[in-house]
């Protein structure tokens, strides 16, 4: 994030979709390496080994990040790789990969924003309860002053936390994801202990006298009524709470919006976690809130009330995620923020699609459609913009083909595709249109 009003435009990724080399130079199991070891869990069997052996060829891909005239690059920092056990010395060999990657961005003039956790908790700490205990407040604050004493020097911004939405309710509650339990009181207790953890690493940056500038990540839908019913309306109230307000409200209103705590407490009882605190914790003055879109969600009454999403409008185009394409919906979004939890900077920290993009011997992927996502979701940004919300940056999701999680390798968000049995980067059309954004954007200022 750039001081003042400058913009910047940059890439994104995140450290066990890219690095490989999971066992590399004391890098310790995560909870991503235990899930993917379980048969089922990952599509065709895939794991972190060897994604885009980023570990390796760091410098390489800083090159074609040079070449795109990317602004900045948001990438996460591997829990597993500072704390092989989740607490205690950091093991330097970790730290020095990434003090060389952070030197490596500024000697090409790339901005670095570094994510603390994006989603890899160390499987030791997994094994005594992860997010839904609350110890883990502590070793996430330990390992985070580790990882700011080593490299506030040199990191001008910081995230805590990527998506506690999905760290929580994804991978406590549906069990989609790492860890990929399926207990919904011990969702709601990760669901706080994450936004804790946050509030807490914020202080003690503040109290620690680090210079930087420190956020967090959410990523935010647009709950839409599937129709005019009130019980549609109602659904994607209920949406809304459980996506959005669930976390907006705690960090800049220091309170859980009160019908969700009914909600929940209604479903499952006395909401324990919180303690009293806890939520002043929480919200600590931010510099920034990192915003990730992809699509929004429409919401149909179910008998029981729940928060089940309805189906999405047919004539709408979609992702090869199935995800459909809307993204006016992201100027309504980002009109939203500002108008209930008021004027804090934004950064757009994730926006792309996956599609299936194929290598066909050309020195370029031809991927139009991802073009056209990412032009329609620019101009949205910028009718925003226009409107008077205070963005001051926007990273592509993602830099690089990668390993997609639970889709393993077959879902292709990158601007770049991999060739992942000969490691081959192959810029796509989309890489060449942002390319040519960049430079037309920097002529005009």
């Amino acid at each position: 994030m750039k001081d003042g009003n400058g913009f910047v435009w940059g890439a994104a990724t995140a450290a066990f979709q890219i690095e490989g080399a999971t066992t590399a130079d004391g890098r310790g199991e995560s909870i991503w390496d235990r899930f993917a070891s379980v048969e089922g869990n990952i599509a065709h069997g895939d794991t972190g080994d060897p994604a885009c052996e980023h570990y390796y060829l760091w410098q390489e891909d800083l090159d074609l990040m040079r070449s795109l005239g990317l602004e900045g690059y948001r990438f996460s920092i591997a829990w597993p790789r500072i704390q092989p056990s989740g607490r205690g010395p950091a093991n330097q060999r970790g730290l020095d990969f990434y003090r060389a990657l952070v030197e490596g961005m500024l000697e090409r003039d790339i901005r670095p924003l570094a994510t603390l956790y994006h989603w890899d908790l160390p499987q030791p700490l997994q094994d005594e309860g992860g997010w839904s205990s609350r110890d883990v407040v502590d070793r996430f604050v330990e390992y985070a002053g580790i990882v700011f004493d080593a490299l506030d020097d040199l990191v001008p911004a910081w995230i805590t936390h990527n998506e506690p939405w999905v760290t929580s309710f994804l991978g406590y509650g549906y069990g989609a994801k790492a860890p990929g339990i399926h207990d919904w009181p011990t969702a709601i207790r990760a669901s706080h202990h994450s936004l804790l953890a946050h509030g807490a690493a914020v202080r003690a940056f503040r109290q620690a006298g680090h210079a930087g500038q420190i956020g967090i990540t959410l990523d935010l839908t647009v709950a839409v009524p599937a129709t005019a019913s009130e019980a549609d309306r109602e659904a994607a109230n209920r949406l809304d709470g459980h996506h959005n307000r669930w976390f907006l409200d705690p960090v800049f209103r220091a309170s859980y919006p009160e019908d969700m705590v009914a909600f929940y407490e209604r479903r499952f009882g006395d909401l324990d976690a919180i303690q009293p605190g806890d939520l002043e914790t929480i919200a600590q003055p931010l510099d920034f809130l990192g915003v990730n879109f992809y699509r929004p969600n429409w919401a149909t009454a179910i008998d029981d009330g729940g928060l089940d999403v309805g189906d999405d409008p047919p004539e709408l185009e979609r992702t090869s995620m199935d995800w459909p394409i809307a993204p006016e919906y992201l100027t309504d979004l980002l009109l939203r923020v500002r108008r209930d939890y008021g004027e804090i900077p934004l950064l757009i920290t994730e926006n792309g699609a996956a599609f299936d993009d194929r290598l066909d011997g050309a020195d370029v992927v031809e991927d139009d459609r991802r073009v056209a996502y990412l032009k329609g979701h620019v101009a949205a940004m910028e009718r925003a913009r226009d409107q008077g919300v205070d963005v001051r940056g926007y990273y592509v999701w993602s830099l690089l083909d990668n390993f997609e999680w639970e889709y393993g390798y077959e879902k292709r968000f990158g601007i770049v595709f991999i060739d992942f049995p000969t490691q081959r980067r192959i810029p796509k059309r989309s890489a060449l249109w942002y390319r040519d954004l960049i430079a037309a954007t920097n002529g005009q200022r």
